[in-house]
């Protein structure tokens, strides 16, 4: 696999900054299908260059490992679920299939990570389907009447089976949250406490940028602009789910890959929802689980979570807010009217 390192030191002058700006360190590396930034703020150029470095190996071994498709951990795994047969789960796997199967659950199964055989149905994993194509819709109902989830799987210690053959991991909209965290804690270990990782958008910011707020924009889900901006308190991470990320057009329909496992199609409510928690593997499991809930089941389903700062964007174009999110958040003057906050509910820890 390829990969894209830029090193760079840059000085950035901010303007009434309590403390004089120091170098800031930006790396790209790619991994999990997008180019991974990682920026730090005012530590030595030697010790900025080594976490690069050190988070770089570290992404992509986790790229290797978590892999849905390519030879790896995960497809071994999905292997012996498919055969009915109980596999001892890679030490590097373990901890994330334990995460994603709590998240899925606190979802009631609307984040769910064993969707893997539905996404490769409609093209999503490797291999696109053919140009002006669908899938076969007997193939999707197949699917559906034994619709997977992770009350299938039996875990004891670090062993694995499944009683649906259909069950197959795809961590792909949990992955790069989980990974997300491991380097953060990874910086903080070296004692770099002011920091971004950013995957393609999603991302997890901790500290400030020369004692300022890191301010994060939020994209418009239909227009080439910035719906939102946050600053981020001290450790944040934002994530969004949009119908814009990957998607294919049969005559002049959008599908998109954010697939609810109830119908075996696109959900069709949401056209993004971005949520803000300290936690990206959370962050980033929500964000699809609120996705797939749209606007009449969102609530619901982020109470469970314990996910307190949510915007959703219908498909209609109105902008649903909590009101812990219309706290942090900074609105486009121009979407302003199209906005309805939440009534308030207790999130679960």
């Amino acid at each position: 696999m390829s990969t894209l390192r830029i090193l760079g030191l840059l000085c950035l002058l901010a303007a009434g900054c309590a403390r004089q700006p120091g170098p800031v360190f930006q790396d790209q590396v790619l991994a999990f299908g997008t180019v991974i930034d990682i920026t730090i703020d005012g530590v030595e150029p030697a010790l900025a260059e080594q976490a690069g470095a050190e988070l770089e190996q570290l992404l992509l071994g986790w790229h290797r490992d978590w892999h849905a498709w390519e030879p790896g951990p995960l497809t071994r795994v999905n292997a012996a679920l498919a055969d009915g047969q109980t596999i001892q789960a890679d030490s590097a796997l373990l901890p994330l299939i334990v995460e994603a199967n709590r998240l899925s659950t606190l979802s009631s199964g609307l984040f769910n990570p064993v969707i893997g055989r539905l996404l490769a149905l409609w093209g999503f994993q490797g291999t696109p389907l053919p140009e002006g194509t669908l899938p076969d819709p007997a193939a999707i109902e197949a699917w559906l009447a034994r619709a997977p989830g992770v009350d299938d799987i039996t875990l004891e210690g670090d062993r694995l089976a499944s009683r649906n053959p259909l069950a197959a991991y795809d961590l792909g909209g949990f992955a790069k949250g989980y990974a997300i965290d491991r380097c953060i804690e990874h910086l903080r270990r070296l004692g770099i406490e002011n920091a971004i990782v950013n995957t393609g958008g999603d991302l997890r910011a901790i500290g400030t940028r020369s004692d300022r707020r890191w301010r994060i924009g939020i994209r418009h889900p239909r227009e080439d602009t910035i719906i939102a901006s946050i600053d981020t308190d001290g450790d944040d991470s934002v994530f969004t789910s949009g119908d814009y990320e990957r998607l294919f057009s049969v005559e002049d329909v959008r599908y998109h890959h954010i697939l609810d496992p109830r119908t075996g199609y696109p959900a069709n409510g949401s056209s993004a929802v971005t949520v803000v928690h300290d936690n990206a593997a959370i962050a980033d499991a929500a964000a699809t689980a609120l996705f797939v809930a749209g606007p009449d089941e969102w609530q619901a389903i982020a109470e469970r979570m314990g996910i307190e700062r949510v915007m959703l964007v219908d498909r209609d174009g109105m902008i649903h807010l909590t009101p812990a999110m219309r706290e942090v958040i900074t609105l486009a003057k121009d979407v302003i009217a199209r906005v309805r906050i939440s009534d308030p509910y207790q999130a679960r820890p």
